[in-house]
């Protein structure tokens, strides 16, 4: 029989968190698990959903909580949840009730046959910005992460012990989920089910927030990034060159014309351009290796409630 660990990230979900909670408790009387934890892991919301948490620990042995000392970000929120959990499955879902609990089983039966499982959605309930960002997100995980192309990837997540283990050994400062079980595992499969609209609030997630979170798997996870800008360095310097064997020859053959300083600028402008854009890629991953080596934390736990029996 299955041993299950639930993982939620919590930010802003002190109206919602129960009632996930709760669907995931009818939902285990149905299936065939013969243990199970619920860990809610609190990424120092501004509201009072660690209260929350804490009092629906102190009314369910199997229900944990962890309190991060401040705000380190869902993935980082989730690697908190994993290095903490114990059983045979690990369950990632959010904390607003649109990724459907009880449709968890869907996940386990397709978990028998691969090692991770996403789930898919028939049609996302988010707004079109964050659809759009999605989308954006999987053509740069296929290209700089090695994401299988028809493998569509969100938030509600099923993956085997081994895999779990595997993320635990990640010390670096900047986890991305995606990119730990991209590298853990191919065999990968997506199961269809349901996406609700949100009861109550909104997304947490801001365009600056996803473009941060992009940068952070893309940087932490891949070299390609500094493969193509070596290559446009290449394109760049062929197109500068190029450009002056045709300024010399348009000089020649119109006997002296006076070069255009318009164009020179362009060519100054497109360039310099290049090189900053270059450099500030350079410098990012520079930064991130920095702060790797200098043991900066994935996250700072203040207090963990319900875990006295482990």
């Amino acid at each position: 029989m299955k041993t299950v660990s639930f993982i939620i990230p919590c930010y802003n979900s002190e109206d919602t968190i129960r009632s996930v909670v709760d669907e995931i408790e009818k939902t285990i009387e149905t299936l065939d698990v013969e243990d199970y934890e619920i860990i809610l892991v609190n990424d120092s919301s501004p509201d009072n959903v660690y209260n929350v948490i804490c009092n629906i620990s102190e009314e369910n042995s199997k229900v944990r909580g962890i309190d991060l000392a401040k705000n380190f970000g869902q993935h980082a929120a989730l690697m908190a949840g994993v290095k903490s959990a114990v059983n045979d499955i690990i369950v990632i879902l959010d904390d607003d009730g649109q990724t459907p609990a009880d449709e968890v089983g869907k996940l386990l039966d397709v978990l028998e046959d691969c090692d991770i499982v996403f789930a898919r959605y028939d049609h996302k309930r988010h707004k079109a910005w964050r659809n759009l960002g999605s989308k954006i997100n999987d053509l740069m995980a296929e290209s700089l992460l090695g994401k299988p192309r028809n493998l569509s990837v969100t938030s509600y997540i099923a993956c085997k012990r081994f895999v779990a283990d595997e993320i635990r050994k990640y010390n670096g400062s900047y986890p991305y989920m995606y990119g730990l079980l991209f590298r853990s595992s191919g065999k990968m499969k997506n199961v269809l089910v349901s996406h609700r609209d949100r009861k109550s609030g909104h997304s947490n997630y801001t365009f600056k927030k996803l473009v941060s979170l992009w940068l952070n798997g893309f940087t932490s996870f891949s070299i390609k990034p500094l493969r193509i800008a070596t290559i446009i360095g290449f394109l760049s310097a062929i197109a500068g060159a190029g450009y002056i064997v045709y300024v010399i020859v348009n000089w020649l053959i119109r006997s002296g014309m006076p070069l255009g300083w318009s164009s020179m600028m362009a060519a100054l402008l497109f360039i310099g351009g290049m090189i900053m854009i270059i450099l500030g890629l350079i410098g990012e991953y520079v930064g991130r290796s920095y702060l790797n080596i200098s043991n900066a934390p994935q996250y700072v736990v203040r207090e963990r409630i319900g875990f006295e029996d482990k």
